[in-house]
Order: structure tokens, then sequence, then C-alpha cells
């Protein structure tokens, strides 16, 4: 922060949060103003005389409200707050606001609102909905826009403009950011948008509403890496407004949270707010006991009028191999990874991705069994299971960026074919204890989002959508919650878990990696209520018992300005 005098030309229109240019080290940048106060009133303990001129308003910038969020998120999430500030500042430079285009009767668009949410944002009562994965949150959006201007943050830009274009039908005045930033701060009925919508500037804030608050994509991946579910709690309790999460499985944080605030459907409703879920316990299956292709597996493929997608997170063709003469594990002579068949004759290591030739390093053999096959491999497999030819199975991951052929009826791929397809018949899951058993302590959590976006996929269909899970844990509490609809004592348990383990949001953790990473943790480690421990990657992993020790901490480090390290602050898969 640099002090600054403010020309008697600009007095009357400048404001907290313009966005400006001034001489810094005899440049002219870009820079925005954090607080604006009088000199005689010792706003600046420097002498006046020695301190330069704004030369230039250049735009309007985030509101005050918004600026007193920045130093809680600086705080909360470490890293600079500049960041913060050209996240919440539109791209283009905005010198004057729109008219107001807010409704003056809000009543007109009431009909279909949600009653109970409608009541808790008039109460300003904080709530959590939980609403089955295909329901539309439209109804839950109108209800806290009843009682005023609402700010919605939903987790991608496509699913902001479908519910942008639901909301103007009904009648509602609509900006969808960071495109419409002027329209949301000149007034409208909803300011919309992705994560850094949270940071909108909206005039008259009456609630924010937060859709599939358990979305990873909701949380920042540069430092700082704030989340908009918290940024938004933080909001709403510093204007004092309401704020509403919704979920169909929430996160053990919002639920914690909310405990006692929450809006959810009766047994009766909620069950018909699922798709079909069916586990396949794969230990009782005797047919295929070695292959994951089984019995069920097998039925719906073979029904060629079905548009079925399988999911498997495992690219290449084979994740993890052992030697068929010794037994041994092929593993990375530099890192001691898993080795990857990304080739017939190649192995590559999934850590360092080092490569070299298909050769056991204990006994010198060339043959190999695959433990753990890719998604290339198992495109072979599950085209002669079902009978087609292997260009009748379209093979969809993260990193191929063709289009998709839609006229195929039998896909296989990552997790990014839930993004990557508009509608299908089947979802199956090969193997879902990839993501159960990961070694993250919310491993659970990612796996539910993965079952929400497979239900709300086959939601779409007209032949009767359904989910299969393949499993050796069909005992699993988030697999029987998913197909008994027992939400609640799913929930429960991760709770008592995490409690337990002292995993957030019952404490808070810390990952920091890079040069100066060492030093960092030399300094810290040894406070009250910290701790450090090292992960597979080098990095070092720090728990405190909550995220104000760990912060105190950071802030009270005395490193040298040239010190390299990435601080990320609630990593999201550790």
């Amino acid at each position: 922060m640099f002090d600054y005098v403010v020309p008697e030309s600009m007095v009357t229109e400048l404001a907290v949060g313009d966005r400006v240019r001034i001489v810094l080290h005899g440049r002219t940048v870009s820079a925005w103003v954090g607080s604006i106060g009088e000199s005689e009133d010792d706003f600046s303990n420097i002498d006046i005389s020695r301190l330069l001129s704004i030369v230039k308003i250049q735009g309007r910038g985030p509101d005050a409200d918004v600026i007193r969020l920045f130093a809680e998120v600086k705080s909360r999430w470490q890293g600079r707050i500049r960041s913060l500030y050209v996240t919440a500042t539109p791209a283009t430079l905005v010198q004057t606001f729109p008219s107001s285009r807010r409704a003056k009767d809000r009543m007109v668009f009431a009909q279909g609102a949600d009653n109970l949410v409608a009541q808790c944002v008039k109460s300003r009562s904080n709530v959590l909905v939980r609403r089955g994965p295909t329901v539309s949150p439209l109804a839950t959006v109108l209800g806290a826009a009843v009682n005023g201007p609402t700010l919605v943050v939903i987790p991608t830009v496509t699913r902001a403009r479908l519910l942008a274009a639901a909301l103007k039908r009904q009648g509602l005045s609509v900006a969808l950011v960071p495109d419409e930033w002027a329209n949301a701060a000149g007034g409208v009925d909803v300011v919309i948008g992705a994560r850094s919508a949270v940071f909108a500037r909206v005039p008259n804030l009456c609630a924010i509403v937060v859709i599939d608050e358990h979305d990873d994509s909701l949380q920042e991946e540069r430092t700082p890496t704030w989340h908009a579910r918290d940024v938004a709690i933080m909001r709403a309790r510093q204007q004092q407004i309401s704020c509403v999460l919704c979920s169909p499985i929430p996160s053990v944080t919002a639920a914690h949270w909310a405990i006692g605030q929450q809006i959810v459907s009766d047994d009766q409703r909620e069950l018909s707010e699922w798709p079909s879920i069916r586990i396949v316990d794969r230990s009782v299956d005797d047919e295929w006991p070695n292959s994951l292709v089984s019995s069920a597996l097998v039925a719906e493929i073979r029904d060629h009028s079905r548009r079925v997608a399988l999911i498997h997170n495992a690219k290449g063709r084979a994740r993890l191999v052992a030697c068929a003469a010794c037994k041994s594990l092929a593993r990375c002579s530099s890192c001691h990874g898993a080795m990857n068949i990304t080739s017939e004759a190649v192995f590559e290591c999934g850590r360092c991705k080092e490569s070299r030739p298909q050769v056991c390093l204990s006994c010198g053999a060339g043959k190999f069994a695959v433990i753990k096959p890719g998604i290339s491999r198992l495109r072979e497999e599950i085209a002669l299971a079902a009978g087609r030819k292997i260009d009748d199975v379209v093979l969809i991951s993260g990193q191929s960026k063709d289009t998709v052929d839609t006229s195929k009826m039998l896909f296989i791929g990552t997790e990014s074919l839930l993004h990557r397809l508009k509608d299908v018949d089947s979802v199956i899951f090969l193997d879902i204890d990839l993501e159960l058993s990961a070694p993250r302590y919310r491993a659970s959590e990612i796996s539910a989002t993965l079952l929400i976006g497979a239900a709300r996929l086959v939601s779409r269909s007209s032949k009767d959508g359904r989910v299969l899970v393949q499993t050796f844990n069909a005992q699993h509490p988030l697999l029987q919650a998913v197909s008994e609809r027992s939400i609640d004592s799913y929930i429960a348990s991760e709770i008592a878990s995490r409690s337990a383990m002292k995993m957030p949001p019952f404490s808070s953790l810390a990952q920091v990696s890079g040069v100066a990473a060492p030093e960092v943790v030399a300094f810290i480690e040894n406070q009250m209520g910290i701790s450090v421990s090292t992960d597979n990657q080098g990095a070092y992993l720090i728990r405190s018992d909550t995220w104000q020790i760990l912060s105190g901490a950071l802030d009270a480090m005395g490193l040298s300005k040239s010190a390299r390290y990435k601080l990320v602050v609630d990593p999201p898969r550790v």
C-alpha cells in the first residue's frame, strides 16, 4: 500500500475501489484506491509535501464492501492482495454505471419460488439447501431474489448462462459477470457467474446463493487459493445478509457450518430427485472375477439401443504392471514410482515422467501382467464384450481436444467425459474404488461429486436413465447413501470421521513447495498448534488447529523478498 495525494479536480469523482494511474519508481502504472481520508485527520503518517499525486482515474472497480472483504480473504488464504483486486475488476474500463434495472414489484416473479428459502433470506438467516441432482436450482434462486438483489455463484460459466436464461424467462433482470459487470454494479435483480462472481459489485445486496458448494471448481487454483463457498460465507457475515448454500450431497465444511439450518426434502420427495443408482458388488461376481468387465456391465453395453458412458480415471494402456516371471512391480529407477504402459514397448513413470523399455529391473524379463488397466486397453476389452468394432467405442479424456462423435452409442474415458457429453442413458463407473480408496482425506467427497455429475447426465435420458457403480466395497457409507437415499447418515459419519482425525474443517491445512519451502517450515514448525509432515511429491504439509493460528505464523515470517515458494492453503486433493 502506498500513499498519494488526490488532486482537487478528482476529489468529487474518486471513490474507493477505482482503478487509477500513478507514478511508481519513475514509471506510470495502474493501481487501485484502497481507502481515502483527510490528511488533517492523520490519514497518512508521511509529510504531504513528499507525496505524489494521482495521475488519472481509469475506471470503476470493486466497492468498499468488497475491499473490506479482501483483508479477511488475504489473511485466511495468504498471497498477494493485488490478485484479489484483479479478480474483482472488469477486464474493460468502466467509467459510468447504467441505471438500475431492478424490478419495482418483486412479487411478480414469486411464482415458483421456494418459500422456505424466501423466509430464511427475509430473516437474514443462513441456510443449507439439499435437493437431489435432478432438481433445478431455479426455485432456490427465486426464493432469495424475492427479497432483493441476489448474487449467485455456480461452478461453471456454461451453467451460469443456462440459469441466467431461465431467470430472464421468469421476468428478472440478470447480469452475467464478468461480461456484464457494469450492469451488475448499476443494479439488477440477480447477478450470476462462476467462482470469481463472489467478488462482484452488487449494490444493496440481499443474499448470496452458492450452487453446488461441494464442487472443486469453486476453488481458485492460483495463490491465494480461496474457495468461493467460504468467501461467500465471509461476505454474508460482514454485510449481515443471508448466505444460502446448495448441494445434493453437502461437503463436510458446509454441513458443519449449517448444523440446525438445513432445508431438506422429505424421504418420498428425495427419492424422486435421484435417478436409479445401482451398486454392483464385484466381490460376488464369479463370472468375471479378474476383470473390470462384470456381468451387469456386459448386459448394459450389449443393449445397442442405449447410449452408455463408462468412466475409469486411469489413462494409458496400463497403470500398474508386474513382471510375469518374478512378480515384481514395475518401478521407476529414479523415483521408485509405479510405471505405466503408454505404448507397446515403453514404460513411463506416472510421477517423474521418465521412460524406459519394458524390461524388469529385478530379473531382466520382458513379459508383464497388467494389474490395473488404463482406458486405452479397456476400450479394446469393452468393444469385445459389447460385440462391437473398436471404432464404435469412443475414447474421451481430459487431454483429447477432438470433437466427440455423438453418433456413436458407447463411450469410455476419464471423469472429463461427464463434462463433454450432453446426454446418455447409462453411466457406468468401472472402478469407483480408485477414488474412494485414494489416499486423500476428501476421497469420499470427490467421489460424491462424480456421482452427482453422473446422476445429472442420465437424468436427461428418455430411456430410464441409470447409474451403475462397480466396487469391491459395496458397504461404503457413500455408496449406501446414494443407493438407499440415506444422505443424512453419510454426512454424520463423515463429520465424525473428520473430527476424530482433526482434518478440515476441524483444522487448517496448507501445502508448501519450492526452493524456500524448507525455510518456511523451519520458521513455523515448532510453534504451538502447528505440525509439519512431507508428502510423496517432496512438498511439506502444514496442519494447524485453526486457520487463524496458521495465518498468524505465516504473517510473522521474516523471509527475504527473494525467497521463492508456493503456498496452497486448503489443498483440495491431499
